[in-house]
């Protein structure tokens, strides 16, 4: 006697009803054990691998590859239960996305399957027993082992990548340590083709047919940002201001910081104390207003968002409590939530709860910028690109490292003479570092 157990999209926390299905990592007829991951689902706030709680056979799918399925909606079938004696026919079953078995019994009976492993006790059950005289059942075979090429990518971003472009990962060599595929393996192998497919038509300037317009879905995390940045625009009464400062003593001060040859901490880690270190002097800055309740609501600790771009869109991981943190201990933060946020490996947990968000836009190469608060927050700072300008030192012409710095703001939480105040005062330390001794 075998158990078919369901397993159902779980709750992934932080508000989130949905996601979208983007790979399944199992097919009907596999054995799966107790924590397998068994699909790989987009949500609004990150891509994940969820696994399963049970261990068997599954026996049937639901939702398509593309598909979005909402929390508590079924995932798999799973065969579960003690193994019966060897010598029989092999296990059949019937996957859902088709609706057709993939096969029967030898005298026509209905689909007979067994697995093993634990299960939880909330899960939906029906059960399955064998016709009576039938044959028994084999106990499941052990789960396969993966691909060499394909165990040794990590990133799911990259397996969406080489599946997006039709690329199979076992014919690509990986340059990571331990033979890691990377993004840029997979780039490096669709290159030529990519190149080809990009070439213009002749006479056509480099358009395609007017008529093959491409509908992309804002759906996941790039839906999630639309909503947030228009819902920003529909409520917050923002505005900017903006200044130029000599970034040159700052760069000088971060090099002397890492001339002690541990690890190195990275400027926008260095922005990021600049920026705790004035919000503690404008904390009214670090709030939120409720607006049901007609309230103001200031904030005692500071969580920092910071603004990250990736394959699937900006993202804005948050630095818990970073107003406890020194320069160093931001920078190794910042670190490894970056690359959390290029492997799309963040928690949901990780990418909400900011009180106040840091914009590096100067990465792109541009000057300023005058951004859309991350909501419900009420301040952010922008910071442009460093770049050599001639500025006056001392009565004198003099080439320095100038930086553009904009600051938007709720104008609901304070006026332009505090907004000015807290931008003059990250200025100053960006143009003598010295001043944040007066804050450490």
């Amino acid at each position: 006697m075998a158990e078919v157990r369901e397993f159902t999209l779980p709750d992934l926390g932080e508000g989130l009803t949905e996601a979208e299905v983007v790979r399944w990592l199992v097919k009907v007829g596999d054995v799966v054990v107790v924590d397998q991951p068994v699909v790989e689902v987009e949500t609004a706030k990150a891509m994940v691998e969820v696994p399963c709680p049970y261990g068997g056979v599954v026996t049937a799918r639901f939702g398509e590859e593309g598909s979005e399925l909402p929390v508590g909606a079924p995932l798999l079938t799973v065969a579960v239960g003690e193994p019966l004696p060897a010598g029989a026919a092999a296990p059949h079953a019937k996957d859902s996305t088709s609706g057709a078995p993939e096969g029967r019994g030898a005298e026509g009976s209905g689909n007979v399957l067994v697995g093993y492993g634990t299960q939880a006790p909330a899960a939906r059950r029906r059960r399955i027993r064998t016709p009576a005289g039938g044959p028994a059942v084999p106990p499941p075979a052990p789960a396969p082992v993966p691909d060499p090429a394909t165990r040794a990518v990590i990133s799911p971003l990259v397996r969406r990548l080489a599946r997006e472009r039709g690329l199979d990962l076992a014919e690509v060599r990986g340059s990571g340590p331990d033979g890691l595929i990377t993004r840029a393996d997979v780039e490096r192998a669709t290159a030529p083709a990519e190149h080809r497919a990009a070439e213009p038509a002749p006479g056509r300037g480099g358009l395609q047919d007017a008529g093959a317009a491409r509908r992309i879905p804002l759906r996941g995390v790039r839906g999630a940002v639309a909503e947030k940045l228009s819902r920003s625009r529909r409520e917050i009464p923002d505005a900017t201001c903006w200044v130029d400062a000599d970034a040159t003593e700052l760069l000088a001060a971060r090099r002397a910081m890492n001339a002690a040859g541990d690890p190195k901490v990275s400027l926008l880690a260095v922005l990021a104390r600049i920026c705790t270190a004035a919000l503690a002097e404008y904390p009214e800055l670090n709030a939120t207003v409720d607006t049901e309740a007609r309230e103001i609501v200031r904030l005692s600790g500071v969580h920092l968002g910071f603004a990250a771009q990736t394959d699937r869109g900006l993202v804005v991981p948050v630095v818990r409590d970073a107003h406890l943190r020194n320069a160093a201990e931001l920078s190794e933060e910042i670190g490894r939530l970056t690359e959390a946020a290029r492997t799309g490996s963040l928690a949901p947990a990780e990418l909400t709860g900011g009180t106040f968000t840091l914009n590096n836009y100067g990465v792109f190469g541009v000057d300023g910028s005058t951004p859309i608060l991350n909501h419900p927050e009420a301040a952010m700072l922008g910071v442009g690109r460093i770049a050599p300008k001639p500025w006056v030192v001392d009565g004198e012409l003099a080439v320095r490292q100038v930086v553009q710095l904009s600051f938007t703001f709720d104008h609901r939480v304070c006026d332009g003479g505090t907004a000015g105040g807290f931008l003059r005062y990250v200025a100053d330390c960006v143009e003598r570092p010295a001043v944040l001794l007066r804050s450490l």
